[in-house]
């Protein structure tokens, strides 16, 4: 495979986690954290990768060192954030990973379009944050264009092929049940099969204007979601 060279001030990197076993479904993966995220979600559990610079970066050779040293112990690597897809260089880096053998995971908020477009040909899965439904998106993420761009990275993930999951993650005071009743029948109308809803986790989340509540995801109400879908998960904070 002909990889480009990777010029390591376009691509920012925030952290890594050596070893998942959950963040790439059946792989033994390593996580990269990309640093920087232009949204301003109140549950976001890393605000320390929202800044577009860092306090502890790591540089992308200490990284590229790291994933040499684990060729033949993990099975894949996943690019997440912040978001990843705001970085200038990911197509090399995900070029230069992926030649070194390993598959590729994406965690995304689909921020950046035509950047996955770009770069899903090289991408083996895809986890795609759906925040609420489409014309509720700024209440959630600051950002008046956020829910266009988000319905586009929907539906280019879905297009292409490509395994993927979409997830929600769900707090009471920012989706209420009705609203993710109703986002659910939305993306099961858009063609999506594999859907995950995720509680709320405070641990780590910014200071915003959220404050823990008690969830409603109940057994018989995610019964409710789960029938519109092939596969349905909860995820417990």
């Amino acid at each position: 495979m002909l990889t480009l060279a990777v010029d390591a001030a376009t691509i920012r990197v925030g952290g890594l986690v050596a070893l998942s076993t959950t963040d790439f479904p059946g792989r033994l993966s390593a996580v990269i954290f990309c640093q920087g995220c232009p949204w301003r979600c109140a549950y976001c559990h890393n605000p320390h990768l929202l800044p577009r610079h860092g306090t502890r970066e790591i540089s992308w050779q200490s990284v590229v060192a790291f994933l040499r040293r684990r060729q033949g112990l993990l099975d894949a690597v996943v690019f997440s954030g912040g978001e990843p897809t705001l970085q200038a260089g990911l197509s090399a880096a995900i070029g230069e990973v992926k030649a070194m053998g390993y598959e590729i995971g994406l965690h995304t908020a689909g921020i950046d379009p035509q950047c996955l477009r770009k770069i899903l040909p090289l991408v083996d899965w895809v986890g795609l944050d759906i925040k609420a439904a489409f014309d509720d998106y700024a209440g959630i993420t600051e950002s008046p264009m956020s829910g266009r761009r988000a319905r586009q990275s929907l539906a280019l993930l879905l297009e292409s092929g490509i395994d993927y999951e979409v997830r929600t993650t769900v707090h009471p005071h920012l989706l209420p049940p009705v609203k993710l009743l109703n986002l659910a029948r939305e993306l099961a109308s858009c063609g999506v099969r594999q859907y995950a809803v995720q509680e709320h986790r405070a641990t780590g989340s910014a200071e915003c204007s959220v404050t823990p509540a008690p969830s409603y995801l109940t057994p018989s109400f995610c019964e409710m979601l789960a029938r519109d879908f092939p596969t349905f998960s909860v995820r417990r904070a």
